[in-house]
Parts: C-alpha cells; sequence; structure tokens
C-alpha cells in the first residue's frame, strides 16, 4: 500500500468529488435520448447506465496513461498543483450544471491541469504537441465526425425503413436504442472515468508514493469507476433535458443513429488513447441526427448557448485552477483556504438550484408552446420546399411545418381577442 500524506489524501478525496460530478454531469451523454423518447423509464435509465459505466472504467488504461504520463511533466508537479486543477474542473462542471449546458467534464479537468502546471511550473510544464494531437484536435473533429455520421446514419434508416409497419418499427428501434445506450455508458466509462485514474495516479507519482511511469493502481481503477457510477445514477437531470429535448426533438430511428454514431467515435477514440470529450461527440451526433430526419430542427439558439460553454471551458478552468495554485503556493493556510471555497462554492451553486428543481419526475417537460424558439430561416425555406406526405389535402401545409413552428403559431388568443 502507498504512503500517504495528508496533502495527497486530500487531493484523492478531490479527485473523487470530480469523478462523481463527471457522473452526473455527463449522464445525458449516454441517456438523454433514450429517455426522451421513452425507450427507457428515466431512473432505470441512468441506474443501467451507472453499471455499464463502473464497467467500462475496467476495460482499458489508455487514457489514463495520456494525462498521469503524456499532458504534463509529471516530475515537476507538486499534489497541491493537481488539486488546485481539481477544483478548477469541479467549479466549472458545477457551473454548466446549474444552467443545463452539456459541457465537457473532459476539457475542465485537462484545463485546470494545464493552468495549475503553468501556474506553478511555467509554460515548459505543459508538453505541447500532446496537448494539440490527444486533446484539441480530438475535440474540434468529435462532434463534426459524430455529427456527420449520425446524419447519415439517420437518412439511410428512414430510407429503409419506410416501408416497414410504424409501431413495430418504433419497437424494434427502441430496443436498439437501449442496446446503444448501454454501449454508450460503456464507452464512457472507458474514456471519462480514466481521466481520474489518471489524476490520481499523477498526484501518486508527485506525492512520492508510486515510482514515475507506473500505471494506475486496481484500488484506483476500482474506486473511480465507482465514483462515476454513483454520479450517474443520481442523474443530471438539468443537462439530459438540454440533451434530449433543448437541441432537437429526436424519434427512435434518429436516436439510435444518434448513439450508435457516438459510442463507435468513443470506444475508437479510449482505444488510441485519446483524451475525447464523451460530450462533444454526443452532442454533435444528436444535432445530426436531428437534421437527419425530413423537417428535423435544431435548435441552434441552445447549440450556440452550447458552443460557447465549449470554447470557454479550457480557459475557464484553467484561470480558476492557476488562481487557485496561486492560493495554495501561499502555504498550508492556503491550501485549506482553497479547500473551504470549493466547499462554500459547491453548496451555494447546489441551494440555487433547489429553486428550480428538475428531476426524473419532469425531465421530458418542454417549453409551453408559445415560448418555444422560432424555426430558424434555414428550417422555413425547406419545409417551404418539402413535399406533403402522402394522403394529405392540397391545401394543408402544416404536415410540411416544423412541429416549433407550428406550436408558435398556434397560441391562445389574448384577451383581447374576440372570442
Amino acid at each position: 500500500m502507498e504512503s500517504f500524506s495528508l496533502i495527497l489524501a486530500i487531493v484523492v478525496v478531490t479527485a473523487l468529488a470530480f469523478d462523481f460530478t463527471n457522473g452526473f454531469h455527463d449522464t445525458a451523454n449516454a441517456m438523454a435520448t433514450t429517455i426522451s423518447t421513452g425507450a427507457l423509464r428515466p431512473k432505470v435509465a441512468v441506474a443501467m447506465s451507472a453499471v455499464l459505466n463502473l464497467v467500462g472504467a475496467f476495460l482499458s488504461v489508455e487514457v489514463a496513461n495520456t494525462i498521469s504520463k503524456g499532458l504534463v511533466d509529471e516530475t515537476g508537479i507538486r499534489p497541491e498543483v493537481i488539486f488546485a486543477a481539481l477544483v478548477g474542473a469541479i467549479l466549472w462542471n458545477l457551473l454548466t450544471w446549474l444552467v443545463g449546458l452539456p459541457s465537457s467534464s473532459s476539457h475542465a479537468l485537462m484545463g485546470g491541469l494545464i493552468g495549475a502546471a503553468i501556474a506553478s511550473a511555467g509554460v515548459g510544464a505543459v508538453h505541447g504537441d500532446v496537448l494539440v494531437t490527444k486533446v484539441l484536435l480530438p475535440a474540434i473533429a468529435a462532434p463534426i465526425v459524430a455529427g456527420v455520421a449520425a446524419m447519415v446514419a439517420s437518412r439511410l434508416t428512414y430510407t429503409l425503413g419506410r416501408k416497414a409497419d410504424g409501431e413495430a418499427a418504433k419497437k424494434g428501434y427502441r430496443a436498439g436504442q437501449i442496446a446503444s445506450a448501454g454501449l454508450v455508458s460503456l464507452a464512457h466509462g472507458t474514456n471519462d472515468a480514466q481521466k481520474t485514474m489518471g489524476i490520481i495516479t499523477l498526484a501518486l507519482v508527485a506525492g512520492g508514493a508510486l515510482t514515475p511511469d507506473s500505471d494506475p493502481p486496481m484500488w484506483v481503477i476500482l474506486s473511480a469507476g465507482l465514483a462515476i457510477a454513483l454520479g450517474t445514477y443520481l442523474g443530471g437531470w438539468r443537462i439530459i433535458r438540454t440533451m434530449g429535448k433543448g437541441l432537437t426533438d429526436l424519434q427512435p430511428q434518429q436516436g439510435f443513429a444518434a448513439q450508435t454514431s457516438a459510442a463507435t467515435v468513443i470506444l475508437a477514440s479510449s482505444h488510441l488513447g485519446f483524451s475525447l470529450s464523451t460530450t462533444h461527440s454526443v452532442s454533435g451526433a444528436v444535432m445530426g441526427a436531428g437534421l437527419g430526419r425530413k423537417g428535423g430542427v435544431v435548435r441552434w439558439s441552445t447549440a450556440t448557448r452550447m458552443f460557447v460553454a465549449w470554447g470557454l471551458t479550457l480557459p475557464a478552468a484553467a484561470l480558476v485552477a492557476a488562481l487557485a495554485e496561486w492560493v495554495c503556493g501561499l502555504g498550508d493556510w492556503g491550501t485549506a483556504l482553497v479547500a473551504v471555497f470549493l466547499v462554500a462554492s459547491s453548496f451555494a451553486i447546489w441551494k440555487i438550484s433547489r429553486r428550480e428543481v428538475v428531476d426524473h419526475t419532469n425531465v421530458n417537460d418542454t417549453e409551453e408552446a408559445g415560448d418555444a424558439e422560432p424555426a430558424g430561416v434555414v428550417t422555413t425555406a425547406i419545409a417551404a420546399v418539402t413535399p406533403p406526405p402522402a394522403g394529405a389535402a392540397a391545401g394543408d401545409l402544416t404536415a410540411t411545418i416544423p412541429a416549433q413552428s407550428t406550436a408558435s403559431d398556434t397560441k391562445a388568443p389574448s384577451a383581447a381577442t374576440p372570442v
């Protein structure tokens, strides 16, 4: 058993706390579309995802090694630096969860580690080639690849199944969606749980409890897997609502295509050791699937907010972590002050979230029709040239207008309107 100092124990506990937030922050990646289409009940879905996240944590350590051995110079890192990195990552996870934005826990952790390492040892402590090839490039490529794959898969699915019996086809796609959601959960465990394993291993090396270039010990793998599974079971219902209903309206065929595409991208990246954002992959796949159905709508205002959060994740977490590292550098009292700040901030965010509770009972609730986002120019133009379904009346144009546009045009009459 490794020898532990107090600061090393604090770092391990904080890393597992981050892993817990990663679990409930990223539950939406695996189960949002399954819940929104009704393929699984919300509590059943998150329980299934939790178990498979735990199993996935034991399948590989490639991503863990990327973090513990590749991203920063482990010989010049102190446990306090890793603690500061985790503070930045946890606070960003909680803030984006509060507003229901599916940002990347992976990039929050990467940003925190980079910011704290630079504040402690300078820019040279970060391996720029690893940052570019295994973090930044996958961050850009993943949502594009997953989105295109999901769009093509959705269109192909509708084309091949156009003559199939409606209800029988829906049942089949729901079964496929459950299987693909399980695959995403398994893939999430192989990628995201490993990031915490890598951080804890890096801390153990920095604290002298492990030799450099060590793989994660078994107790680290088990504890990280359990922490992310517990967080997943509690469910990040706010982000599940955004991912499942806020970006687009998905049918079972689209949900199946989105999850299968995302799982393929995530598993491939885990095999290659890329610290991929599962959030980017799944979000891209959901948007691609939304565009894959004729007349499908992507709510670009929500997507734009999400893109802004993605762009801010690395620098915001890095800045908070750098400030936390500067305070920790003042001595033990500085580290204690940062710990108190983390606990107090986390509690404050939780209290604010209680003002409007989102849980398994209302996760699929949507906005009132009058508050829905109007269809964009592109969506309206596509609807205008889309022929009506067979059997529709010649003057019935509602079949070619997306649901959002129809909803916004059928508001209840105001008080001033004669009845």
